[in-house]
């Protein structure tokens, strides 16, 4: 694991109980994020992966109906806490830069809020790496902070970067992937965050 994941994964650690409490279950999120997640994940065959699951919430939420759904995060505090929350999903540390799956084994992957982290030049390899283990069709759905691509902002708990959906379209194509859609929007008084968000999906 890279010095910056390693930061990550601890920055997470250490304000793991404050995130919970604050967005830790489906109900504290936005019910038009939640019509998204779920449409993309009944348009979207396989087994689904959450990359950067946090406490679980989205993960179980993909596991609904049935489906196989498991989560990858790089704080092991999101881990264990989602092992005990959503003891029926199988959920691991890990980085994205070597996802313990087989080539062409997953049907998606859910990476909602979970790239801001990256430094924009390892953005690439990342998506590569999503590339490697999304069968063939499968379908990656990114929500993101819409605005100037690459531009870094203070996070509360670890440097991030905003992105566009055109920015990560070209980095998308790059990497043998094809936009399938995408959508941004203002936030709403209620909301966790006040930071415009953005959303796309996109088919390998």
């Amino acid at each position: 694991m890279r010095g910056t994941e390693s930061a990550i994964g601890s920055a997470y650690d250490a304000r793991a109980a404050e995130y919970v409490e604050l967005a830790g279950a489906i109900e504290q999120m936005d019910a038009r994020d939640a019509a998204v997640i779920a449409a993309w994940r009944d348009a979207t065959p396989g087994q689904l992966l959450d990359a950067g699951c946090g406490p679980g919430h989205w993960t179980a939420f993909l596991g609904r109906g049935g489906r196989e759904a498991r989560g990858v995060d790089l704080s092991s505090e999101f881990i264990a806490t989602a092992k005990n929350r959503h003891p029926g999903t199988a959920f691991e540390v890990g980085t994205f830069r070597d996802l313990p799956f087989e080539a062409e084994s997953l049907g998606g992957i859910l990476a909602w809020y979970s790239l801001i982290h990256i430094p924009p030049s390892e953005v690439p390899e990342i998506l590569s790496e999503f590339a490697r283990v999304l069968a063939p069709g499968g379908s990656i759905l990114i929500g993101f902070f819409d605005g100037e691509p690459r531009e870094p902002f203070a996070h509360a708990v670890a440097p991030a970067f905003f992105w566009s959906a055109d920015a990560l379209a070209e980095l998308l194509t790059d990497a043998g992937f094809a936009v399938v859609s995408s959508e941004t929007r203002g936030r709403e008084a209620g909301e966790i965050s006040a930071r415009p968000h953005g959303s796309l999906v996109a088919r390998r």
